[in-house]
């Protein structure tokens, strides 16, 4: 096992996630866990993480001195390279030159951790401090432009620290640094795998429901599927699905979705409640204020659901399909970790008249697919493109209207179809249109015009935590405008977003 001590960073279980691909189980600990519970975990290494607070901060987080004095190998990641670095008497400083994005490394030592790798390499950063001081008997390895401590070794004492961040797909050969960590100097066996990760939710989930029943929140995207499909092999007819039709859906979804359900024989409860969501999503134009809404919202109907329609079975259990993702970016995981956005399904009520599981809760977007696989559902569903639990919501920025809703849902469709005739679709992480709030003048028909903007998104991802946007071809880009423009009344302009996450997120809001 490797253990991973999460100092609050946005990627500390993407780094856990990188781990488990390579074959090995690795858990995440506060970083204030004590050197003995960790001792007692018998982990064959330790990885920091990063984190968005500084050092020379007073009350910024430190790890249990004595972990430096278990003998077990030390992989510090950014935060967690200076935090080493700090506390065994090195010195830190703001950097004068902060350091956010692709960056070249120059490796000036030979070290394990870099076996494998060229003398130059692409790193990604993201720091504003930086090691000036080494403590005694530790040695600079790699420097860049802007950093010339960019990592540092103690061999013997078996403590590597690097300032970028190996686990996201920015940096080129990540993967091989860590695994270069976990193989080379921890020396850990490869003994994780998906279909261990099946049998051990399945059998985890009969064991926690027993006889109960259990309802389970079904969007039609590839996480609530697998959840509830894992559901359903662990407890069959104990198990509820209810799919709300919110108003906040694509194109077609309710029909869709439904057909898909019954066809693999779920009992499925289809409730139109569109006008509810819409009516109390009027005026709102905070997002967190509308995921919050929409949250409430739901648990409101599940809860009526419960009453009327299900009211002869014993439910004591709502089931959803959240992700290790959407607990990340909605700071779950640690206190010290900066929020990015709320997930709809992890701002609901204080009081639930039941509760919570979250069977793939521990898994990445494209686990979550294999698992997937392991459970023989079909391709085509497997690997349909992420779509947000809000719904259109979120990728209409401000205001909610009935009528900007009928304008995003027609240009996300006209896109997706594009896209798929041009076989691009499959060559996507996620695609997906957003209306912007905002009109511009127009010529159609020679008459003027004053209509609203669309804004494309199309990005390249492994499991949402990273992602580069897509270069769709120019001749595509153009065509795909040029149907939108022309099909979907309302809109006379078309944009395309060429922001990578990070800085932006994926979703708009």
């Amino acid at each position: 096992m490797i253990i991973i001590l999460n100092f609050g960073s946005q990627f500390s279980h993407l780094i856990a996630r990188r781990v488990r691909d390579l074959g090995v189980k690795a858990e995440i600990l506060p970083f204030n866990t004590p050197a003995i519970k960790i001792k007692e975990l018998n982990p064959v290494g330790i990885i920091f993480s990063g984190g968005p607070a500084s050092v020379l901060e007073k009350g910024s987080p430190r790890p249990d001195i004595d972990v430096f004095s278990l003998g077990i190998p030390i992989l510090g990641i950014c935060y967690g390279h200076q935090v080493i670095a700090y506390m065994l008497g090195g010195e830190i400083e703001r950097g004068k030159h902060r350091e956010f994005g692709k960056e070249v490394l120059a490796i000036k030592q030979q070290s394990d951790v870099f076996k494998g790798l060229e003398s130059k390499e692409q790193v990604w950063f993201s720091h504003g401090d930086q090691v000036t001081k080494l403590p005694k008997g530790f040695m600079t390895i790699a420097s860049t432009e802007g950093c010339k401590c960019a990592a540092y070794e103690y061999a013997q004492k078996n403590i590597y620290a690097i300032q970028f961040h190996p686990e996201v797909t920015h940096t080129k050969k990540g993967t091989r640094i860590i695994s270069n960590f976990i193989f080379k100097i921890c020396k850990a066996e490869r003994d994780w795998t998906i279909d261990f990760v099946a049998k051990t939710i399945i059998s985890n989930l009969k064991s926690q429901i027993g006889k109960d029943h259990v309802i389970v929140g079904i969007s039609g995207g590839v996480d609530s599927l697998v959840a509830g499909t894992l559901l359903y092999k662990a407890v069959g007819k104990q198990l509820h699905a209810v799919f709300v039709d919110t108003g906040l859906l694509r194109k077609d979804e309710v029909k869709n979705v439904s057909d898909t359900l019954r066809k693999r024989k779920f009992d499925l409860h289809v409730i139109d409640a569109s006008k509810l969501f819409i009516n109390r999503l009027k005026g709102v134009i905070d997002p967190e204020q509308k995921r919050k809404i929409i949250g409430h919202t739901f648990i409101e109907v599940f809860e009526e659901t419960i009453k009327t329609k299900l009211k002869k079975y014993p439910v004591k259990y709502f089931a959803q399909g959240t992700i290790y993702p959407d607990r990340i970016e909605s700071a779950e995981s640690s206190k010290h970790a900066s929020k990015i956005k709320s997930h709809h399904n992890l701002t609901l009520p204080d009081k639930l008249g039941f509760k919570i599981i979250e069977p793939i809760r521990d898994l990445y977007k494209d686990e979550v697919r294999r698992l997937g696989g392991v459970l023989r559902l079909p391709k085509d569903l497997l690997w349909r493109h992420p779509f947000p639990g809000p719904g259109l919501a979120v990728r209409i920025v401000g205001e909610i209207t009935y009528d900007r809703l009928c304008i995003l849902r027609e240009a996300d469709w006209v896109f997706i179809e594009e896209l798929k005739k041009a076989k691009e679709y499959e060559k996507i992480w996620q695609a997906f249109a957003v209306l912007l709030p905002l009109k511009t003048v127009g010529v159609m028909g020679d008459a003027r015009t004053y209509e609203y903007i669309v804004a494309l998104r199309a990005v390249d991802s492994v499991d949402g935590m990273s992602a580069d946007w897509h270069k769709i071809p120019n001749e595509l880009l153009e065509k795909i405008s040029s149907a939108i423009v022309g099909k979907v009344r309302g809109v006379n302009r078309v944009l395309y977003d060429v922001t990578q996450k990070p800085p932006a997120t994926i979703e708009y809001e």
